[in-house]
């Protein structure tokens, strides 16, 4: 009986310690796939335009999954390796922290199951982090912050103004290291606490999302329980943000938050990865007419690459044709990329492939300089506007 029960202990030591090491990457590599495809075409010319170019992207979930993004990864999107093989100047790693199980784009409960929990469990995060949605944002920060000490070559974080221009004067130098911007998706991680903006800050986040699938105490979220505006608590979220110099990211929230926070400021603010309503008439995607709303302010609209928000058509040539219509709709200084990279979304394309979408957009008959402009000149307008 003893040596059955050691036999039964042994086997449950090894399926607990199987689950640890193989079960995280298992779900990210069915979460973030990309689909097979033979290598695509990239004229010289576009190869010569993309390198000459800063290429910046608004949103990757990368920092949610267990691995090392100082390595070449053989699962996901995006990593330091794969960034600087890309092109990629500027990189938002934007930090998930709550996600309500069975997720949709039409209406999700606050109160659902949360999703990211088994994760941070699965993944062996600190404990402080099981139960804490503020945690779990400050130690996604700490993730990257080590990376950049890991590869102080490959990565540089920026926290304002100065670390920009530093980071572009390097790049300019003949430096191809990427810039790490940190950000939230959805300010849940408050926990309806304006003082816990002051860790979020300090932890080196400086893009903020108010919202993701479910409604919180900031207000309504686009996949909430009604079109919900902001409450008192998010309209101080909101000021807070004008005030410190942060960028204000619009994605995921409720149509009827987006017009109270056009109502009381003036900043230019961003819907981080989207699509064009006209394009890809979707819940997803905010209407046309919003959509200007946003660009008035100055602001960019950052492009994704997955099948929501494209209508299914997520090869290099639909997302340039998806970008044009973004052109044609709010104007060329208005659009940018936003790949939501290592969102839980399958592409056709990871970030090592970019020159696959210059050489797309070439193809679309969009001229040079609009091209640099969508690629990341726009994206500098806005943090230039905003960091301080």
């Amino acid at each position: 009986m003893r040596t059955a029960l050691k036999i039964i202990a042994a086997l449950l030591v090894v399926a607990i310690a199987g689950f640890f090491l193989f079960a995280p990457g298992y779900v990210e590599s069915t979460r973030n796939a990309v689909v097979p495809h033979d290598p695509y075409p990239v004229a010289d010319a576009a190869q010569a335009l993309h390198a000459d170019m800063i290429v910046g992207d608004w949103h990757a979930d990368s920092l949610l999954w267990d691995r090392d993004i100082t390595e070449r990864g053989d699962r996901g999107h995006v990593d330091l390796p794969r960034l600087i093989e890309g092109g990629v100047a500027i990189q938002v790693f934007t930090a998930v922290t709550k996600s309500p199980a069975g997720q949709n784009y039409e209406e999700n409960s606050a109160e659902a199951f949360d999703n990211i929990t088994p994760l941070a469990i699965g993944q062996l995060w600190p404990v402080r982090t099981w139960t804490s949605i503020l945690e779990r944002a400050l130690y996604q920060a700490e993730k990257l912050h080590e990376a950049a000490v890991e590869a102080p070559e490959a990565l540089t974080i920026i926290k304002s103004r100065a670390d920009l221009d530093a980071h572009l004067a390097a790049r300019a130098a003949g430096s191809d290291a990427v810039g790490g911007i940190l950000g939230i998706e959805g300010a849940h991680p408050l926990e309806g606490d304006i003082a816990n903006l002051d860790k979020i800050e300090a932890a080196g986040h400086r893009v903020i999302g108010l919202h993701h699938f479910f409604d919180n105490a900031l207000g309504g979220s686009l996949h909430g329980l009604g079109n919900l505006g902001l409450t008192d608590f998010g309209r101080g979220v909101v000021a807070e943000v004008e005030q410190r110099g942060m960028v204000l990211d619009l994605a995921h929230s409720s149509p009827q938050v987006v017009r109270d926070v056009l109502a009381m400021t003036d900043m230019p603010v961003v819907v981080s990865h989207s699509g064009i309503h006209g394009n890809c008439p979707v819940t997803r995607n905010f209407t046309d007419d919003l959509m200007r709303e946003i660009a008035a302010t100055g602001g960019v609209i950052g492009m994704g690459y997955w099948a929501d928000v494209a209508c299914g058509d997520i090869t290099p040539s639909g997302i340039a044709k998806m970008i044009k219509a973004g052109i044609d709709t709010v104007g060329v200084d208005h659009i940018s990329l936003g790949s939501d990279f290592d969102g839980s979304v399958e592409t056709a394309f990871d970030t090592s492939e970019l020159p696959a979408l210059t050489h797309a957009m070439l193809e679309a008959g969009i001229p040079e300089a609009d091209i640099r402009k969508v690629a990341g000149e726009n994206m500098l307008r806005v943090l230039r506007a905003r960091l301080k």
